[in-house]
């Protein structure tokens, strides 16, 4: 019984091999985590904030431009979240009712040393609902 497991060279050594391949794949997947993760919740509380800077614009009282009042909150929103400079961001009112859209591109490095890189599109269009809408 001894001798047989003697003999048997092609069975050695892969314990090694796969603990380095799962060692290599947590890191690229703890990678792209790392750099994805970040991006994708800015972008969600850029969708928060202007959500609330459109609802809190349409609540304004007296004769303060709405519009101006929201650009203004979105452009902080953008300055906090970390929106690139060049996005697009726009305000329009129409009649008793804003919309706000921005629009950009943020490269994301999903794998390391720049092997390969993901574009994170965001487009969002927040309008007021509720009870401020309602006539």
């Amino acid at each position: 019984m001894k001798n047989d497991a003697k003999y048997r060279d092609s069975e050695r050594g892969s314990a090694g091999v796969k603990f380095i391949i799962a060692v290599v794949v947590i890191f690229l997947v703890a990678h792209a985590g790392y750099n994805y993760v970040p991006v994708a919740y800015e972008a969600e509380s850029m969708k928060t904030e202007m959500q609330s800077a459109v609802l809190q614009g349409m609540a304004l009282p007296g004769k303060l431009s709405p519009a101006d009042n929201v650009k203004a909150r979105i452009l902080k929103a953008a300055q906090q979240n970390g929106t690139p400079a060049d996005a697009l961001i726009d305000v329009k009112q129409a009649g008793n009712s804003i919309t706000a859209h921005v629009a950009y591109t943020k490269r994301v490095n999903i794998l390391p040393f720049g092997i390969y890189k993901y574009d994170y599109h965001f487009d969002h269009t927040a309008t007021p609902t509720g009870f401020l809408l309602k006539e």
